[in-house]
């Protein structure tokens, strides 16, 4: 009996070492890890180039000259700025250099900010994630779209980018003057174009999910969809230099950063009738305000903890393993690791803002330039301890090409 208990007792130790080694790895991650502490936007962003991390300057510099990136960068742990800089033109015809401050047309990273609105609405009880855009649009033609479908990608929907477009050219209609969100959901209503699928059928990635959103906001509170975002999310943030700019409000968008497309700087984009509607596009900002919205969320300033722990949680089927998409958020997924980010590609513009929830670490590249150069960060994500945020990095099922 003796021999027994000796041998056991070895065994049941490193049973226990185990268990404790795997509930610490499948620990959850706090979505709200500054709840409570002091927010100072102004002190998030104070930054020191000559403590600028020197791999990645390296990594940033190879980057630029190499793969051709252009744009701004900032790299955070620990809510301390480790690394920023800019690399480039604003617009290349005027040779005007970007510099830290500059605005960025954010394309589908817009996505976060809308949903953090709409979020914030059903805290407040002016909504109901289960409610149909039908209560809100009784003209709508789809049945059985709800909010929570639309900030999942389940809705079914045409993509109305393509749709718009499509009817500007035919009818030759004005296409300097941006179109509305009102204007949109009327087409809709009024067209009733073929939607892709049935609602909740699968996750389709779609543009008008969070265009019908914007339009939703504006119903239900009464005032623009840049009016809600400015009171609520860029002002209690301190996201000074953020904004909203339709081209169905600004004849000129009033930025000085030009997106450019298909590798060169002789394809520059100009903001045309599609640059109207916001909600799934519309939000200019900088890489520093981004960081601050960061900082804003994991503070719990603009929703509560349960609320963002819901928007970052799987809403669709596992895609090569460990991607995803939550309420208005993609997600990364290892054992014990989170990242929630978006991506984002329009007119020019192409982005991604990551959010390494377990290791707090931030990134945030915003380009003007369209070229593949945002595919070879893997060197960056391993400077800075993020696991590799790639979909082709990984072996399995679901590697769907996305509309940004």
């Amino acid at each position: 009996m003796r021999l027994i208990y000796k041998n056991f007792l070895p065994f049941t130790v490193s049973l226990l070492l185990l268990a404790s080694c795997s509930q610490s790895k499948n620990k959850p991650v706090s979505s709200t890890p500054d709840l409570g502490k002091p927010f100072d936007p102004t002190a998030y962003l104070k930054y020191d180039p000559k403590k600028a991390d020197k791999r990645i300057d390296e990594f940033m510099k190879h980057l630029h000259q190499v793969s051709g990136f252009n744009g701004n960068v900032l790299v955070a742990k620990k809510g301390k700025i480790i690394y920023e800089n800019s690399f480039g033109w604003a617009d290349y015809p005027r040779q005007d250099s970007l510099n830290i401050n500059s605005k960025f047309q954010l394309a589908s990273v817009t996505k976060t900010i809308t949903s953090t609105a709409i979020l914030q609405l059903m805290e407040r009880g002016k909504l109901k994630l289960s409610q149909d855009v039908r209560d809100f649009f009784p003209n709508f033609p789809y049945q059985g779209v709800t909010i929570r479908l639309l900030l999942t990608h389940r809705s079914g929907m045409m993509n109305y980018v393509y749709f718009v477009d499509d009817i500007y050219r035919a009818q030759h209609l004005n296409q300097k003057k941006g179109i509305t969100n009102q204007q949109t959901m009327d087409m809709i209503a009024q067209y009733k174009p073929t939607p892709f699928n049935k609602p909740d059928k699968r996750f389709l990635y779609n543009n008008s999910n969070f265009m019908v959103l914007g339009s939703i906001i504006e119903k239900v509170t009464g005032i623009s969809y840049a009016q809600y975002v400015k009171e609520n999310i860029f002002d209690p943030a301190g996201m000074k230099n953020t904004a909203v700019y339709s081209k169905a409000v600004y004849d000129k968008i009033p930025t000085n950063v030009l997106g450019h497309d298909r590798n060169s700087w002789k394809y520059s984009v100009a903001p045309n009738f599609l640059d109207g509607p916001v909600g799934a596009y519309g939000v200019y900002s900088t890489v520093g305000d981004l960081f601050i919205f960061d900082r804003a969320l994991r503070a719990g300033r603009l929703l509560k903890p349960a609320t963002q722990d819901s928007a970052y949680t799987d809403r669709n089927p596992m895609l090569r393993g460990h991607f995803n998409y939550g309420y208005g958020w993609r997600l990364f997924e290892a054992p014990g690791q989170k990242v929630v980010y978006h991506t984002g590609w329009w007119h020019g513009f192409r982005h991604i803002f990551l959010r390494d929830m377990k290791n707090d670490v931030t990134i945030v590249l915003l380009g003007n330039m369209v070229n593949g150069s945002l595919l070879h960060l893997d060197d960056l994500f391993k400077l800075t301890g993020m696991p590799i945020v790639r979909k082709s990095a990984y072996t399995g099922s679901g590697g769907v090409e996305e509309d940004q």
